[in-house]
């Protein structure tokens, strides 16, 4: 039989809350998904917030920034048991650069419990429904864990709303977690919870705290359906994809690599030339010594590796020995010898 201590760290593994107290951390030696004080759910006021009806649900939305700006907004999608506000430490470093949407999701936060299941189609078509209803043309996403993998499907469902895609500590099939991690979805259950940081954080957070029983049988039974999006589907998506994982994470470094492959990254043409001169399809970015709740630390370097690549900016030219070999040759040099 299981302790309860070892029932945690096998939730807690997967689950990835923004402020887990009393959950050890590998990270800087902090508690894991604690935000620095400048980065608190506190010190991120909205410009805005609201709901939108869809298929039975107000989902609750939040809005940072200006979406009249002529920039293109980033949606950003929290991971399991958590909210728009617990995400906060992410969100806060792109607010900068571009207007930001973060929504709550089936369930959880503001949204709070609905009728009928939580599948990851319906929070598909809820990030979907979001931004049309606030008169966005097109969307990036960037998802975090569940939000990782709605961002993925989202883009499968609706090609003609979502452009880039960052995928962080998240799958696009159930084989993707480390088996352990699997497992522990299929065993989930209030009970499990009971007492826990992770219970109390919910319950903070949620409009409907009593419905978290209800919420807990609802998103073991979504993590145990067959969400695998189909490698065909996987190629298919017009925009570009970047993985984002821990070196410690839940998922297997391998399903990342597989994401990478799948999206278009990799190139023997760059590979044999030794630099690139143009942005690429896909990037693939392992953060080291980052768990996958401690990758809620890590929304400055998220935001330093990340902005470029919805940018689209070309690599940076190599310089010293290197320089100018990226460059084509002067036209007085390409044309033949006369």
């Amino acid at each position: 039989m299981k302790t309860g201590s070892q029932v945690l760290s096998r939730v807690a593994l997967i689950v990835g809350l923004a402020a887990l107290p009393g959950c050890e951390g590998r990270n800087s030696g902090k508690a894991e998904g604690s935000a620095p004080p400048s980065q608190t759910a506190e010190a991120l006021t909205p410009s805005r917030t609201g709901f939108v009806d869809v298929d039975g649900a107000r989902i609750a939305y939040h809005v940072h920034g200006d979406l009249a700006s002529g920039r293109k907004p980033l949606m950003v999608l929290h991971g399991s048991l958590m909210s728009a506000a617990s995400m906060a430490p992410m969100i806060g470093p792109f607010v900068a650069s571009r207007p930001v949407i973060a929504i709550d999701a089936r369930g959880h936060g503001r949204t709070g419990d609905v009728p009928g299941p939580i599948t990851y189609e319906r929070m598909a078509d809820d990030v979907a429904a979001v931004a049309r209803s606030l008169g966005v043309r097109r969307v990036d996403v960037l998802g975090y864990s569940m939000g990782a993998t709605t961002g993925l499907i989202a883009a499968v469902r609706h090609p003609e709303l979502i452009d880039k895609q960052v995928i962080v500590s998240g799958v696009s099939k159930r084989g993707g977690w480390v088996p352990e991690a699997q497992a522990s979805f299929e065993e989930w259950n209030a009970k499990m919870f009971a007492g826990t940081p992770i219970e109390s954080a919910y319950k903070r957070e949620s409009v409907t705290p009593e419905a978290f029983p209800a919420v807990i049988d609802k998103l073991r039974q979504a993590e145990t359906a067959n969400y695998d999006v189909t490698p065909q589907a996987m190629r298919a998506i017009a925009g570009k994809t970047m993985i984002v994982a821990g070196d410690y994470d839940g998922l297997q470094l391998s399903h990342a690599l597989e994401l990478f492959a799948a999206r278009g990254g990799s190139s023997k043409e760059v590979a044999l030339k030794g630099f690139m001169t143009t942005a690429p399809r896909a990037r693939l970015a392992i953060l080291p010594g980052t768990s996958h709740i401690g990758m809620n630390n890590e929304g400055k370097l998220l935001a330093q590796l990340v902005v470029p690549f919805l940018d689209d900016r070309p690599p940076a030219p190599p310089s010293g020995f290197f320089k100018d070999m990226g460059d084509p040759p002067p036209a007085e040099k390409a044309r033949p010898d006369r």
